[in-house]
């Protein structure tokens, strides 16, 4: 059977349930074929990615625990070919500075449907 390209997985990581729920609500409604897959910590993260590898991944910044710049950095240390985009309120200079070291973007909380365009349209572009 031949194994089809389209279905994405999505990790999505973030203390704050509504969050999640709002970025998961807003990517099956583009794309309903993904599997989703959740974190509420840095730490859980980087278990679960070690575990399931997934193709995406959304990062907040501040979560109990280390922050969300550090998981995604020791995760993409380990597994650059995952696409992560940053998600956070704090969007000060500093912080989209060290997503784009990272090679990743920063996008501004609250989570909207711009702010899933825009995390779509990174995850496509750079495929």
């Amino acid at each position: 059977m031949p194994v089809d390209n389209s279905i994405k997985k999505l990790l999505i990581v973030d203390d704050s349930k509504v969050s999640r729920m709002l970025i998961r609500t807003h990517i099956l409604a583009q794309r309903p074929e993904w599997i989703i897959s959740e974190a509420v910590c840095g730490e859980e993260a980087i278990a679960l990615v070690d575990n399931d590898l997934p193709d995406y991944c959304t990062m907040d910044i501040n979560m109990p625990g280390i922050q969300g710049t550090d998981a995604a950095e020791q995760i993409l240390s380990k597994h650059p070919s995952i696409k992560t985009v940053i998600f956070s309120a704090n969007i000060q200079e500093t912080h989209q500075t060290r997503a784009r070291s990272l090679g990743t973007i920063l996008v501004a909380k609250p989570v909207t449907e711009k702010s899933i365009a825009l995390t779509l349209d990174f995850f496509a572009t750079s495929q």
